[in-house]
């Protein structure tokens, strides 16, 4: 129904070949150390859940950008999934379970239904422009913070079994890494064909004024050394800048 109803054509568009990643949300920064279990299960349940490709967060990433050490952990325990449980020896561990199956059909149902108020809405940019996406996270969150503080959702460390908790050593950035890149990007600057860049970005601008292809252009501007900034700001100076809050 699915694929009819939104015109999927395509066979390989059926497959759903997929990525996941570890939700970055439900980690705490009260009692960090707490998020290596997190991932641990969220990790398990992408993959009991077929995916292809697979992403796991460091536990201390609500604190800061995660260390070596908490990427090794991040890392150490995909293999682990890999290696040692194995879960990855069959296709479809949860085939038949008549529990996993009515939750992909309330998947299902939800998606389907929120795919059909974007297009009631007039499609994806004219729900934008109404607000349509920033009211449904808004919402979301408000809910969330609700049950959080009714303890309808229990957070371990949050707002159950809370604990004062160690934080753990966290990176640290050197400022002698900004000074570094700001001298590497001033030599750029004096160094490239200035002329080739700017005329790269004007061709970019001009083509974001239409319908072409932006890809290729962005490309050549990069390839001239044009900075993210200056080929950011280029489209930006045509298109504006997506207002934070919608009407």
């Amino acid at each position: 129904m699915m694929r009819e109803e939104f015109g999927a054509k395509k066979e390989i568009s059926w497959m759903l070949p997929m990525h996941c990643q570890t939700a970055g949300v439900s980690l705490t920064a009260q009692q960090p150390l707490n998020n290596l279990a997190r991932v641990a299960y969220q990790a398990m349940a992408a993959v009991l859940g077929g995916t292809q490709s697979l992403h796991t967060n460091s536990y201390d990433e609500a604190l800061a950008l995660p260390t070596d050490e908490a990427v090794m952990l991040a890392l150490r325990t995909q293999q682990i999934l890999a290696l040692e449980t194995g879960v990855t020896d069959t296709p479809d561990p949860f085939g038949g379970s008549y529990f996993l199956e009515s939750l992909t059909k309330e998947v299902e149902t939800r998606a389907l239904d929120i795919m059909k108020r974007i297009k009631e809405a007039g499609g994806v940019v004219p729900a934008l422009e109404k607000g349509f996406f920033h009211r449904e996270i808004a919402e979301s969150a408000y809910r969330f913070e609700k049950e959080l503080n009714a303890k309808q959702r229990r957070i371990v460390g949050v707002n159950a079994h809370e604990t004062a908790g160690k934080i753990p050593p966290i990176l640290k950035i050197d400022q002698s890494v900004e000074k570094g890149q700001v001298r590497r990007l001033k030599k750029l600057r004096r160094e490239r064909d200035n002329g080739k860049v700017q005329a790269a970005l004007a061709r970019l601008r001009d083509a974001a004024r239409g319908q072409d292809n932006l890809l290729p252009l962005i490309l050549e501007a990069v390839e001239a050394y044009s900075t993210v900034g200056e080929v950011t700001n280029s489209l930006r100076d045509v298109f504006g800048e997506y207002p934070v809050f919608a009407a």
